[in-house]
């Protein structure tokens, strides 16, 4: 009678808690499946019930750190939810780990790692070792924040899974933290993690989402499309693949598809609705071109939110004005978004648009030169910040005013400082921009640096020659001879292709020797090399003429050192623009 008495007693227990594991897990399958607010409610239900529910407080503090869109936001609510979970539980070991993840995210590494290893401690069975719900959670904390130690999450996981641990949750966030750990070679190990997942819980619809998510990274469409179709037969409402089924065909522009399956989406989450949907669909307007239908949709998010709109929703009410050519709404819109923009969602792109319409609603150079300097500033790959520079750059050099060529240059000086092995072009452009905006000190040491790189090619000369001659208008300090003769000489290799760049090169040598330090046997040398390529040219056959009944016998058969410093020396074969020299037509030599 007695043992009965205490089977029956122990049948009750494991009923109760059943119960209670089967209204948490109800929760998590919400968290799990991305239903963030659902979750929130059936957590805060819990709570509500019983307010020492540790393991309701902890998973609430998961769906905050999913559900808010700034990092800040969510950081600051969850720990305030721990925080006081933490006095009014005396430390319980899963709230212990939730501050260790709030702790992670805001760096604080010794810390979060004192409280992990601490509620391990405190959880550890002599026999089983780590507890796997605390292990579990630990793992969760360092794979979602950017200073987790994946190592150390492996190496814990790992070890419970050698001493026999069968939990389907486990070998998920292992397969996450090797992922993280390793992400190009680990894909084959995360793969065996996430497949032994499903086998100990074949319904298990995360488990096929992680697969489709690893293919999502390699760029293996067909297996991604197949793992996110698994996962909806595994629980024909898990919204999570619903919204990247919407995100795969919208990116392929199957917008009739992808509707669908933004219907399906939305369906997967009642009784719960979110107002932030009419974004989704602002977005298939937009992508349609149907830009008042995107900021009518938009527009209704806004209005039922206000001031808790998320910065997404003004950047797309900002685009779809701006090609609407609202362009008034597009800066009010484009003002809004950087005022309440997520740091961890702001692209070039964002950038780029803002600039865009300060072009078109008179914004000032330096405001938009200071937006491309913004932009630029963000941690993104060297690639995309050196095209959003060039683009700036063009559009700085289309409006060809000199303040504006400027500042076309101070952004190609930035490409230069960026990129890895600047080539001919990126020095070119960026010299060539403050040669047309006059800013002369700028475009030497650029080209300077150009001819010292490149000592082979002729541009850097022509340009030097060119800044050089700018500089000394009146030719009376001579500063552009020793590159003009330098130029000269490589034009020279191919007469007919660069002979009127010759005449004119040449022109100015003997306009200086002739007019300026009076040798006149180097002008005689320049004119006669003028004349070879146009002997038909009388006025050139007049000044030589005129120079030679002015040599005196002292002079006639001297050969006179070339004046001024000799400039590098350099071979030809670039491939960049060329700058034409017109030749003199009016006479070199003055009477």
């Amino acid at each position: 009678m007695k043992k009965t008495t205490i089977t029956f007693l122990t049948v009750a227990l494991l009923c109760t808690g059943g119960l209670t594991a089967q209204t948490v897990q109800e929760g998590k399958n919400h968290f799990f499946a991305e239903r963030y607010n659902s979750a929130i409610s059936a957590f805060n239900k819990m709570i509500e019930a019983n307010p020492n529910n540790t393991e309701a407080i902890y998973w609430l503090g998961q769906a905050y750190l999913q559900n808010e869109e700034i990092m800040s936001a969510r950081i600051a609510s969850t720990r305030q939810l721990y925080e006081k979970a933490m006095q009014s539980s005396n430390g319980a070991p899963l709230i212990m780990v939730g501050m260790g993840h709030v702790d992670l995210l805001e760096n604080k590494v010794n810390d979060a790692r004192q409280k992990f290893e601490t509620a391990l401690t405190m959880t550890r069975s002599p026999r089983k070792g780590d507890n796997v719900d605390i292990l579990n959670a630990v793992a969760r904390a360092n794979t979602d924040a950017k200073s987790g130690d994946f190592k150390y999450v492996i190496d814990k996981l790992q070890a419970a899974v050698d001493k026999g641990e069968k939990n389907a949750e486990t070998f998920v966030l292992l397969g996450n933290a090797i992922r993280k750990y390793q992400p190009g070679e680990g894909g084959g190990e995360a793969f065996r993690n996430y497949k032994k997942a499903l086998e100990l819980n074949p319904n298990f619809a995360l488990a096929s989402l992680r697969l489709a998510k690893l293919f999502e990274s390699q760029k293996n469409w067909e297996l991604v499309h197949q793992y996110l179709t698994e996962a909806i037969q595994k629980d024909a409402n898990f919204t999570a693949a619903y919204y990247d089924l919407f995100y795969y065909y919208f990116q392929r522009l199957d917008y009739p598809e992808a509707e669908q399956q933004l219907q399906k989406f939305i369906a997967s989450k009642l009784p719960e609705k979110d107002i932030q949907d009419e974004y989704l669909y602002a977005m298939l307007c937009w992508a349609r071109k149907d830009y008042t239908c995107a900021t009518n949709k938009a527009q209704a998010v806004v209005d039922a939110l206000g001031d808790k709109t998320k910065p997404k929703v003004y950047r797309l009410l900002a685009d779809a004005h701006f090609q609407n050519n609202d362009f008034s709404s597009a800066k009010k819109f484009s003002d809004n978004f950087f005022l309440k923009k997520n740091p961890d969602d702001i692209t070039l792109y964002d950038y780029q648009l803002r600039a865009d319409i300060l072009d078109k609603t008179g914004g000032t150079i330096d405001e938009i030169f200071s937006n491309y300097t913004e932009g630029a500033r963000l941690d993104t790959s060297v690639a995309l910040k050196l095209d959003f520079l060039r683009t700036g750059a063009e559009k700085f050099k289309t409006r060809g005013d000199s303040i504006s060529r400027y500042r076309e240059g101070e952004l190609r000086l930035v490409v230069l400082q960026l990129k890895e092995n600047p080539g001919q072009r990126d020095y070119f452009d960026a010299g060539f921009a403050f040669y047309q905006a006059k800013a002369y000190d700028k475009a030497d040491s650029i080209f300077d640096l150009y001819v010292n790189k490149f000592p082979d090619e002729s541009y850097g000369y022509m340009m030097e020659y060119n800044v050089h001659r700018a500089i000394d208008s009146t030719m009376e300090k001579g500063a552009a001879v020793p590159w003009a003769e330098k130029y000269l000489a490589i034009l020279e290799k191919d007469t007919v292709k660069n002979r009127n760049n010759i005449l004119g090169v040449a022109g100015y040598l003997a306009q200086y020797y002739a007019n300026i330090i009076k040798d006149k046997v180097k002008a005689l040398e320049y004119l006669r090399r003028m004349l070879a390529l146009d002997p038909d040219n009388t006025t050139l056959q007049k000044n030589i003429e005129i120079l030679e009944k002015a040599q005196t016998p002292a002079t006639r058969p001297g050969n006179q050192p070339a004046r001024g410093k000799p400039a590098p020396a350099a071979k030809s074969g670039s491939q960049l623009p060329k700058a034409k020299v017109k030749p003199p037509t009016t006479s070199i030599v003055k009477k």
